[in-house]
């Protein structure tokens, strides 16, 4: 039996590969092969040796390792973590594994792979950038492409419209479902800039979600901010390069600000069938996002020429054109009950810690005794509303 309860579709609006070392070289163009880094787990809770011993196997997990995982059954996604899960590299072992979650369908993001496609540093060069985020889309469309199940999330650096745009195009050729762009400035532009008009056109055309998801920005604040007099916080891994305390209090920021420029520079308005999602980046914020641009438009609008052109609320666009999913910790009734159900997507993270053990479990609680309608958006109606490919 499998670990999503029978009776009621869900789909899963995250998950991952834990990507091998080679993870961009093996896919990357000849010519940059040797400028493309190898993927490092030096940030992570994955060990060296973990690695090392996986890559010895011929990039595999030993047929024993496969058969103990698979006999957890429907407890694979309390104990099956990080890069010994099943399917955490191979897509094969992905398929037995989606069968033990029971999901309809399931997002597929990378992990530590994003670093140099995503990096903010403008020094970077284009060809390098774009080079490293075609290799992830050529790798990340081949993994996904033996199972109708697996919607692979391809990765658009926005720095270079015209770079993106034809990213974007061989993504959609390569079959990937999604765009996750990076939530900060696109190469000095807002991504509200005339110039990407294009690339939002596109993706409203061919119903291709945009995804902001945490990675696609630094994880960590501003030094300055930490330097308070006192020793330095570990993070929540217990090293000190992933999430700290003041780290994750502001996660919301980078999307916050994001999606503000796509409300306030117009594209939702002018792109009315764009959909898109922030996942693994909090709820909490949702609902007085929202409050805050309708009270910002209604009072500056006054003013500001851009903003009468609106003829939806940022509240009205936000809902029919969003969703967000919320960690596992947080008390998404009371999300639905400040804004709305049609703004937000259940999310497993598998095979992630951050996760949790029992996702299912853990929403159903923060549910309560909403009805079952209210169940059914967030498991299942909001997602084929965004990812309407599904």
């Amino acid at each position: 039996m499998p670990y999503a309860p029978a009776g009621r579709a869900f789909y899963d609006a995250d998950s991952h590969i834990m990507e091998l070392p080679d993870f961009l070289k093996a896919y990357a163009d000849p010519a940059l092969r040797d400028e493309i880094p190898e993927v490092s787990y030096s940030a992570s809770i994955v060990t060296d040796e973990e690695v090392a011993v996986i890559v010895a196997q011929g990039n595999r997990h030993s047929p024993e390792h496969v058969a103990a995982q698979i006999a957890m059954g429907d407890e694979l996604i309390a104990k099956s973590k990080e890069i010994q899960a099943l399917g955490a590299f191979n897509s094969t072992d992905r398929t037995t594994a989606l069968d033990l979650l029971g999901f309809r369908k399931q997002l597929v993001f990378a992990t530590h792979s994003l670093r140099m496609p995503f990096s903010p540093s403008s020094k970077l060069e284009h060809r390098l950038r774009y080079g490293a985020a075609r290799a992830h889309n050529r790798h990340m469309a081949d993994f996904c492409k033996t199972d109708r199940r697996l919607m692979g999330v391809a990765a658009i650096p926005l720095d270079d419209p015209d770079l993106a745009l034809a990213e974007l195009e061989f993504s959609l050729k390569a079959g990937l479902k999604a765009a996750w762009v990076p939530h900060r400035p696109c190469g000095e532009r807002s991504p509200g800039h005339v110039d990407l008009d294009p690339f939002w056109a596109r993706l409203a055309e061919t119903g291709t979600p945009f995804v902001l998801h945490v990675g696609g920005a630094p994880l960590q604040l501003a030094k300055a901010w930490m330097n308070n007099g006192r020793p330095p916080t570990k993070d929540w891994l217990g090293g000190g390069e992933n999430l700290r305390t003041k780290d994750v209090a502001l996660l919301h920021e980078g999307p916050e600000q994001f999606l503000t420029m796509l409300v306030l520079d117009g594209v939702l308005e002018r792109h009315p069938s764009l959909r898109g999602a922030v996942v693994e980046l909090g709820a909490g914020w949702v609902p007085e996002l929202l409050r805050r641009l309708d009270w910002v438009v209604k009072h500056w609008s006054r003013n500001d020429e851009n903003l009468q052109r609106l003829r939806r609320t940022p509240s009205e666009q936000i809902t029919q054109q969003l969703a967000f999913t919320p960690f596992v910790f947080e008390e998404v009734g009371s999300f639905i009950d400040q804004s709305n159900a049609d703004l937000y997507l259940f999310s497993s993270d598998y095979p992630h810690i951050e996760g949790g053990r029992n996702p299912i479990g853990r929403f159903e609680a923060a549910l309560g005794d909403r009805p079952p309608a209210v169940r059914d958006k967030f498991y299942a109606d909001n997602f084929l509303r965004i990812f309407a490919d599904a």
